[in-house]
């Protein structure tokens, strides 16, 4: 079908997401949801030398999970989008080097998810590629050390902050197969309501996350109720509040009880220094592809939206006093074939 609306893309062959890695750290694995990784890791340095070579490793081995899940080869795979937090995207372009496949890098801070995912499908629908591999990855240490202060450092932070998830998500897309399809993307446009604090990640992404989806629901003509899930990347405690709020405020949606947050979902609130909740690029990655997908898998679920939110911020803006411009995309996931 093509553009729907304003922002909405329809995939008139409704792409099957075939397979997903995800790989996390410690405290990951310790919260409520570690059941549902395929891989945890005890060592946050994954006996790497540095973190970031960590964080390298981390995507390697969730792209290498979803392959392996597939039956498939590296050099099968037709595309390469993946992103990351770090300057350069090194990450990515380092992981890319070890894939040895076609990539196309991608900056969406922690929408990256769901933005790499709605290319990757865009991608095959259109049938530029029969197989399309979408990932994402962070670490909290080394988004610290970037985006914040050395840990080294012990600096305080306010109970408003979040905590960076340790990890990485990938999937594989393709033109059949079996597994949920993926059947819409919602591209959404930067938000900035003139936040500064890199402390107060959720209030500023929560407009961004609002616009993303009552614009989908105004292009595709649907309701909240039509849907068993409508999730958010990483807004965590304070952010999504103030996104319910605003959604029943500015656009009229009371979503109650189907609105939920990846970053209030992989950490217990008990768990030590998670502060208001998750965040980062594999926030909801790891939570949509392999938690949310497993419910789905169960019967669970049957079609759910997924709202990745992303701060898209750097060090030195955050230093000359700018605002932090947000961006979030939608992604539409249903179980079996919806025609």
């Amino acid at each position: 079908m093509g553009l729907i609306g304003k922002q909405t893309w329809e995939f008139a062959s409704q792409p099957v997401l075939i397979s997903t890695g995800t790989v996390v750290g410690p405290k990951e694995g310790q919260g409520p949801l570690g059941h549902d990784f395929d891989m945890v890791h005890q060592d946050s340095y994954l006996g790497q030398g540095s973190w970031e070579k960590a964080e390298r490793r981390l995507m390697e081995e969730a792209c290498e999970t979803a392959l392996s899940k597939a039956h498939l080869k590296a050099d099968q795979i037709d595309i390469f989008y993946a992103g990351d937090l770090l300057n350069q995207i090194v990450t990515s372009g380092f992981a890319a080097r070890t894939l040895a496949t076609p990539f196309i890098g991608l900056f969406g801070a922690c929408s990256t998810s769901m933005e790499s995912l709605a290319l990757a499908a865009m991608t095959v629908d259109a049938g530029y590629a029969n197989y399309a591999l979408a990932s994402t990855a962070s670490h909290h240490s080394t988004a610290e050390r970037q985006f914040r202060y050395p840990t080294e450092y012990g600096g305080q932070k306010p109970l408003s902050a979040q905590c960076t998830v340790t990890g990485s998500g990938a999937a594989i897309v393709g033109k059949a197969g079996e597994g949920p399809r993926i059947t819409h993307a919602t591209i959404g446009q930067v938000v900035d309501l003139g936040v500064k604090s890199p402390f107060e990640m959720g209030p500023a992404m929560a407009p961004a996350a609002v616009d993303t989806i009552a614009q989908h629901l105004k292009d595709t003509g649907r309701k909240p109720e039509e849907y068993d899930l409508i999730v958010t990347g990483d807004l965590a405690r304070i952010g999504h509040k103030i996104a319910a709020e605003l959604l029943e405020q500015k656009a009229g949606l009371f979503l109650g009880d189907l609105f939920k947050d990846c970053g209030i979902l992989i950490f217990d609130p008990d768990q030590e220094e998670v502060f208001s909740g998750g965040s980062g690029c594999a926030c909801c990655a790891v939570v949509t592809y392999g938690h949310l997908l497993k419910r789905m898998e169960r019967g669970e679920l049957n079609r759910m939206l997924i709202c990745a939110t992303g701060a898209l911020l750097s060090p030195l803006s955050t230093q000359q006093g700018e605002s932090i411009p947000c961006v979030a995309h939608a992604v539409v996931i249903e179980r079996g074939r919806w025609d």
